[in-house]
Parts: structure tokens; C-alpha cells; sequence
């Protein structure tokens, strides 16, 4: 399976019978998957299918799905209420008796609020079951866009991502080519160290004791086994076939930790350097991963 990212949009539109809709679906970033769902009022079983679909397709992100629908304003049947009618005309009657108006128009009349009314046709239960199930069968549509779009999105992140990975096995090694002589420069800054606080006193002896106890405690061979460790671990996850966002994330926590230990530990600028710039690759990798489902 392709690495996934968790921010994509879709839209998707239908039609049944006197109803049309449209299908928004969009996603963002999350630690966890959450589904918020709007629709139009009286389908309140597309909030299941809008839940279910995420849950079956998604592990991660903050999803919205939207449906906006509406019914065609031609269905129903129009009639003249006479009733309502003859009100207006008995209390007009006396004005246009008196002259005070003008005999009023039938337009104006039947333009005269509740005149005419539209009696709409509710939907059967036959035929709102029907376009309850074409609302969720785009529903179904538009998480599927969703998900490419996603996976799109991962497609981008897997060069930045395993380039981030490549410079940290390249430092890694830098590091260890200048942690190989570590132990030297220690012995020699604390030999020139000891003699001048002792002078004559110094012997050969303690000076290496000493040097070696320091190059125990300054050793980064661990750190650096480790971190080539968890450099095959990223390659697994970002070619392994399950969601890798969280595994990812953990061993980007993993991997800052070794780079301060190394940091830590250096007696020397140029491994700190190289610590240093180490450090700054990982933060820009765990950033990247952020994005990974």
C-alpha cells in the first residue's frame, strides 16, 4: 500500500426523482479519526453511512462530510384559496365603494399573501428510502475520491520523506567516522591537562586510566548503532503495507533521542556539528510525518 497523507477534498453530485444533492467530503491532519457529518433534515441515517465509510477507509485525520440536498420546487399542487380571497375582497369592498381605490386587478388579487397556496406532495416512504440510499451510495463516492486524494498526497510526502531518512543514515555515519578518534584527542587533553596540574606526577600510567575511563563515558558507538537501527526501521514502515503515521512518529521521538545523547557526549566541534545538523533533519522529518495517516 502507498503511504497515505490525511488532507484531501472531494465533491461528488446526484440526482433521484424530484431530489438532487451534492457531497462534500474534505479531511485534515489528526492524532486519531474523528467524523463530523451535516445533511439535510430527515435523513438521519446518513450519518451512520457517513461514520461507517470513514471507519472503513481511514485510520487517522479530522473528516467533514457535508450533503446539501433539496427537492424540486415543481413538485406539489397550486390552488386558489377562496376563502382568503373573499376576506380581501369584503374588507377592500367599502374603499372601492367610496371611490377611494381603484377596483383591484385579478393579478393583484391572487399576488395578495396566502391566495394562493402550493400544497407539496410528501414522498412516500418507498421513494425516500430510495434517495436516502442514492444520498449514501455518493456518500461512499466521495470518501473514495477522498481517499485517492489522500493517497496523492502521501505519493508527494514518500521522496521528501525518504530523503529526510537517507540524510540521517549519511550523517549517522559522519558521526561515526568522527567519534573513531574521539578516544585520542581525550587522551591527549587530558594528559596536557594533568600535567600541568601535576607536573613530574603525571605518570603514563594514570594518564591512560584516566583517558580511558573518559573515553567510556564519551562513547557514542551505542547511540550510533541505534540510530542505524532505527534508519531500516523508517525504511520498513514508509514501503510496509499498514498505516505508518503513528510508528513514525514514535521513532522520530526515538530518533532525537539518540542525536541529543551523541550531542551530549561529544568532546569534539565537528561531531557536534554533525549532531547538531542531525537534530535539525530529524525535527524536519517528525514535521513531514505529521502529515502521514
Amino acid at each position: 500500500m502507498a503511504l497515505s497523507g490525511m488532507t484531501g477534498f472531494a465533491r461528488v453530485e446526484g440526482a433521484h426523482g424530484a431530489w438532487s444533492w451534492a457531497v462534500e467530503a474534505r479531511s485534515v491532519n489528526g492524532r486519531n479519526l474523528e467524523t463530523r457529518f451535516r445533511g439535510p433534515p430527515g435523513f438521519d441515517s446518513l450519518d451512520r453511512a457517513a461514520r461507517d465509510g470513514a471507519q472503513a477507509r481511514f485510520q487517522r485525520g479530522q473528516l467533514t462530510v457535508n450533503v446539501q440536498g433539496k427537492r424540486a420546487e415543481a413538485v406539489g399542487q397550486t390552488q386558489v384559496s377562496v376563502e382568503t380571497l373573499e376576506r380581501y375582497l369584503k374588507a377592500g369592498g367599502p374603499y372601492v365603494a367610496t371611490g377611494m381605490v381603484t377596483k383591484p386587478s385579478l393579478d393583484g388579487l391572487l399576488a395578495l399573501r396566502g391566495v394562493i397556496e402550493v400544497r407539496e406532495e410528501d414522498d412516500d416512504a418507498e421513494t425516500r428510502a430510495a434517495v436516502e440510499a442514492a444520498m449514501a451510495a455518493s456518500i461512499a463516492q466521495a470518501l473514495d475520491a477522498l481517499k485517492i486524494a489522500r493517497l496523492e498526497e502521501g505519493i508527494a510526502l514518500t521522496p521528501v520523506l525518504n530523503g529526510q531518512v537517507d540524510t540521517i543514515e549519511r550523517l549517522t555515519t559522519d558521526a561515526g567516522v568522527e567519534a573513531a578518534g574521539q578516544p585520542a584527542v581525550l587522551k591527549d587533553r587530558f594528559a596536557r591537562r594533568l600535567t600541568e596540574l601535576l607536573g613530574e606526577a603525571a605518570t603514563e600510567e594514570r594518564i591512560v586510566q584516566e583517558a580511558a575511563a573518559m573515553a567510556v563515558k564519551a562513547d557514542v558507538r551505542e547511540e550510533l548503532d541505534r540510530l542505524a537501527g532505527h534508519v531500516v526501521a523508517a525504511r520498513t514502515l514508509l514501503t510496509g503495507e499498514a498505516a505508518a503515521g503513528r510508528r513514525l512518529d514514535f521513532l522520530s521521538q526515538e530518533f532525537m533521542r539518540e542525536a541529543n545523547t551523541l550531542c551530549s557526549k561529544s568532546a569534539l566541534s565537528a561531531l557536534t556539528a554533525i549532531g547538531l545538523e542531525l537534530k535539525a533533519t530529524i525535527e524536519q522529518f517528525r514535521e513531514q510525518v505529521q502529515n502521514v495517516e
